[in-house]
Order: C-alpha cells, then structure tokens, then sequence
C-alpha cells in the first residue's frame, strides 16, 4: 500500500524534501486566506501554496505567523510557497517583487519560489534572478508553473540550474500525459494546481462509483489517485470540514483497475491559455494584475 499522511515528503532534485499536500489559497482573500492556514496547520498540514498574484499573501503570513503561536510550531516546520508576479518578471524587479512577496507574507524566506507564467521574452531573465535568490538564501528551492514542453525546454537551455517544480493544471479530465513525461526524464516534479478539477471531475460518474465503491468522498477518491501517482497536490478549500477530508486518504488504496478507470478519463484540454495574456497577445482581453479583494491588507 502507499503510505500517505500528511506528514509524507517528497525529495527535490536539489536534495530538499517538501510534503506531498498541502493547503492552496487561489480566489481566496486576506481574511478567508488567513482562517484557512490556521485551519489547515490546526488539523496538520505543513504546506502553504500562495502567489502576489492571488492578492492574499498578507492573509497568508499573518495566518502563518499566528499558526506558528497557536501550535507551538517553528517557522521551519512549515514549507511555504510563493510565486513570481508576471508584471514583475526581468531580472531586476522579480528580486524587488520576491523581497515585497516576503515583507507581506513576514518571511525571511520561502521554501519554494515559482515563475507563476512564462512570460515572453522575460522567463530566462527571471529565471537568472530566482537562481540569485535562491543562492542568497531567499528561497531554498526554485521552479516553475505552467511551463509547457517547449518553454521548458527552452528554459532548461540556460538555466544553471534545475528547476525542481513544475506546477500545472492537473486532474482526471486533464493529466498533461507528455509533459509528465518530459520532466520525469529530467527530474522535474509536478504539482498540480486544481487537483480537483471542479465539476467535471467531482461529478464524473466513474468517480462517484469508485466513490461509493471505496467509500469515500470523490475528492478523497481524486487525491488518493494524485499520491499513488507521486503527484505533489494542493487542494484548496476554505471549510474546515473539507480541509480535514481531503487529508484522509492514508487509509485506502486504489487497486491498480480503478487507477486506470481514472488514467482514461483525460480529455488532453488545454490548460495553458497563453494566447488569453496580455504578456502574449496584446489583442488579450484577459486580465493579468494582482486581483484586488474587498477587504483592505491593513485590518489584518
């Protein structure tokens, strides 16, 4: 069986080990972001996923910061991700824009630093200034998200060194089969953003039967199905009851039959809209700025 609690770690190819799943905090704001990490740590996890470009990494470091109180924690029993902002890509300004990322998050530095997109004629600059960082200790480890094959491949012509992570869309109706490819030959790990895959996947009827076969949620279903992949995973939630459910899947297995009922449910779409950015189509009309939320960063 596969062992799996959420103490379980993963290793990086720059000899770091981060846990298998953790607590993501997309279209989450600062309030809700903050009370979801106290929730998350409470019930046990160690793994915090935010980005500039989400809005809420104030949310974020101040939910850290009393979590680290509340359970008597050290910061360096937590692994915290934060991601480059694409309007502060370059060499230059990703180092000022990663050093405002850790005055809001009250960091000295992050476990895991990520290009959130692969902006045009910008990624290997950036790229040059996540390997400073990481060098000067800002950041322990560095990769990045939403990298297709060739803009990975590009990347990995200069880079000096390799990139850990590649964060993507990942799910049972979206399984980016080649590029898990790819980057196993290179030992590049994948973490899948929106592991749930929403509707379409929660609501499958294959699932809901392994569901009630196994019984379990459907999402617990999804995320066992991540692990025994070797998948680094980050559901997000902001229920309390949701966030413990998704953890408990340590103590089941999916018989190698129902793997495969989920393997064949890719629909190979295409998660990486790169012709709805404005970095990539100035015709765009899909917005790419930090999102801005009601409530204000100050009252956190």
């Amino acid at each position: 069986m596969t062992n799996f609690d959420l103490d379980t770690r993963v290793k990086l190819n720059d000899g770091h080990e981060m846990p298998q799943m953790g607590l993501g905090v997309w279209q989450v704001d600062n309030h809700t972001a903050k009370a979801s990490v106290q929730m998350a740590v409470k019930n046990g996890y160690r793994m915090i996923d935010t980005a500039k470009q989400y809005g809420n990494e104030t949310g974020v470091g101040a939910g850290i910061k009393a979590s680290l109180v509340d359970n008597g924690l050290h910061r360096d029993d937590l692994f915290v991700t934060t991601k480059v902002f694409n309007g502060d890509q370059g060499y230059q300004t990703t180092i000022a824009g990663v050093k405002g990322s850790l005055q809001r998050l009250q960091l000295d530095y992050v476990d895991l630093l990520l290009i959130h997109w692969p902006v045009d004629h910008k990624y290997k600059d950036t790229w040059r200034a996540l390997e400073a960082l990481q060098k000067e200790g800002l950041t322990k480890s560095i990769g990045i998200s939403n990298f297709d094959i060739p803009r990975l491949q590009d990347l990995l012509t200069d880079a000096t060194i390799k990139p850990a992570i590649n964060q993507m869309e990942f799910n049972p109706i979206d399984q980016q089969k080649e590029l898990r490819q790819f980057m196993q030959t290179h030992d590049i790990r994948l973490e899948a953003w929106s592991p749930l895959g929403g509707g379409a996947a929660l609501n499958n009827a294959e699932i809901l039967k392994l569901a009630d076969k196994y019984g379990k949620s459907a999402a617990q279903i999804i995320l066992r199905w991540d692990i025994q992949h070797d998948v680094i995973t980050i559901p997000k939630s902001s229920h309390e009851k949701r966030i413990i459910e998704n953890s408990q899947i340590g103590d089941f297995e999916l018989s190698s039959e129902d793997m495969q009922i989920i393997d064949d449910l890719d629909q190979a779409k295409a998660s990486l809209w790169y012709d709805d950015f404005p970095w990539h189509n100035p015709q765009s009309k899909m917005g790419d700025s930090v999102k801005v939320w009601p409530d204000s960063p100050e009252k956190i």
